[in-house]
C-alpha cells in the first residue's frame, strides 16, 4: 500500500496532479485540500490527519490556523470511529499555489516511500479500538498547540506519525508520536514561560520609566 502511494504521489508530481486526478481533474497544477485527499483514494480519519498535519507546516500564513479547526472535527469523528467522511465544504476547496501543490506531492512521495521502507504491522495493541478515545484527546491537543502562536512544527509532526502509525497499524510510529508530542507540549510551555517572564519584565522597566 505504502509503495502504491509512492508512486501515485510521485507521478503526480512529476507529470503534472491534474492528469493524476480520478477524473482528470484539476486546474494549472494547483491542487485543493480535495484533491490531494483524492488521490490517497481512502477519506479515513487517518489520511485525512496525515493530509492536514503535513499541510499545517507549510508555512503559509493563516493556513495553519484554519486546518487547526480541521483537526478539532477529525479528533471528534477518530473519537466516534476512523471513517473521516467528507471534508467540510470551505475547508475542502482551500487551494495550494502550483509551487506549493509541487511541494505537498513529493513530501507525500516521500513519507510513504519512507514508510514502506520503515514501517511495518507491530505493537498492533497501540492501534487497537479501545484506544480511540485517548488518540482522540491526543489529536484535540496537537490541534490545539498548532493553533496557539507557539510553533506548530512538532505537534504536526506527532500528527504525522500517528496519521501513518494508524494506516499502517505500527505502533512503534504511534510511540513515536507521542513522544514527539510531549516534546511539544514541553516547548510551548517552555515558550508560555519566556512570554510571561519578558512580559513581566517589560513592564517592570516601563514602570521604572514612570
Amino acid at each position: 500500500m505504502a509503495s502504491k502511494l509512492a508512486e501515485v504521489f510521485r507521478r503526480a508530481a512529476g507529470d503534472g496532479a491534474a492528469r493524476s486526478l480520478p477524473g482528470g481533474g484539476g486546474v494549472s497544477g494547483r491542487l485543493s485540500l480535495r484533491d490531494l485527499l483524492s488521490l490517497h483514494e481512502d477519506d479515513s480519519a487517518a489520511a485525512t490527519l496525515l493530509l492536514l498535519a503535513l499541510l499545517c507546516a507549510v508555512p503559509v500564513a493563516g493556513l495553519g490556523t484554519v486546518l487547526g479547526f480541521g483537526l478539532f472535527v477529525v479528533a471528534y469523528r477518530w473519537r466516534k470511529g476512523h471513517g473521516a467522511g467528507a471534508l467540510w465544504p470551505r475547508l475542502a476547496c482551500i487551494t495550494l499555489t502550483e509551487a506549493w501543490s509541487k511541494r505537498c506531492l513529493q513530501a507525500l512521495a516521500w513519507l510513504y516511500a519512507t514508510a514502506d521502507r520503515c514501517l511495518r504491522a507491530r505493537w498492533t495493541l497501540m492501534c487497537h479500538s479501545t484506544t480511540s478515545l485517548w488518540w482522540s484527546a491526543w489529536i484535540a491537543l496537537m490541534a490545539l498547540l498548532i493553533l496557539l502562536p507557539l510553533g506548530n512544527v512538532l505537534p504536526s509532526l506527532s500528527l504525522v506519525l500517528l496519521g501513518l502509525g494508524w494506516m499502517f497499524r505500527d505502533g512503534l510510529a504511534m510511540l513515536l508520536a507521542t513522544v514527539v508530542g510531549v516534546a511539544a507540549v514541553g516547548f510551548a510551555v517552555l515558550m508560555a514561560d519566556l512570554i510571561v517572564v519578558g512580559l513581566v519584565q517589560g513592564a517592570r522597566w516601563v514602570a521604572g520609566l514612570v
